[in-house]
């Protein structure tokens, strides 16, 4: 996980901003608090790490900072603190995408729980992404003909077979095959099924 994840906690309740900041602050995590969706939504700058939010405030709920959240592009983890009554205004945030919701008064281990788990979720949307573009980065090395035969070789093809596709010799197929492992980073047919499945690209 990394050390530069933030748990970012917007609550007008001071009381329960501050002890859920030191609540989780005492496992080793950093913590931003906001008073309200509208203070977090212009202070934050493309940070890392997940979002533990009140769904009924002043001014913009919880709701209304989800979707402002999906027309920014901020794809945090987004945990809401919820009184009973408002469980279900918790559960159509669920509905809309939201990581997790906690009914006050929250159990300690609970939150910290899901906190945990939301700052992994980020760690490997962030992983999966830097993967994805390494893998694009060496499709884009690949020629024309490299990529032809990339796709043939994920289909499962022999050499022959490909060779007779594409009209050119096995020995042409070996050449490019080779030059297309190299780029792909690839020691076998196995590991480079694996990275275009993953890269979702294939």
């Amino acid at each position: 996980m990394s050390s530069d994840a933030i748990v970012f906690i917007v609550d007008d309740d001071e009381a329960v901003r501050q002890s859920t900041a030191w609540l989780i602050e005492s496992i080793g995590l950093k913590v931003i608090t906001f008073v309200s969706a509208d203070e977090f939504l212009d202070k934050y700058n493309n940070e890392q790490g997940c979002i533990v939010m009140d769904v009924r405030m002043p001014g913009m709920s919880g709701l209304e900072a989800q979707e402002e959240m999906k027309n920014k592009g901020i794809a945090l983890p987004l945990i809401f603190i919820t009184g009973h009554g408002d469980v279900p205004m918790a559960v159509r945030a669920l509905k809309r995408g939201a990581f997790d919701f906690i009914e006050k008064p929250f159990n300690d281990q609970l939150l910290l729980d899901s906190v945990q788990r939301g700052l992994k979720t980020n760690n490997e949307a962030i992983e999966s992404l830097i993967r994805n573009e390494s893998v694009d980065k060496r499709i884009s090395a690949l020629t024309p003909r490299e990529k032809e035969v990339m796709i043939r070789v994920t289909e499962g093809k022999p050499n022959k077979v490909i060779a007779h596709e594409l009209s050119v010799s096995i020995k042409t197929v070996e050449v490019h095959r080779a030059r297309m492992m190299e780029k792909m980073e690839a020691n076998s047919v196995a590991e480079l099924v694996k990275t275009t499945l993953l890269s979702g690209l294939f």
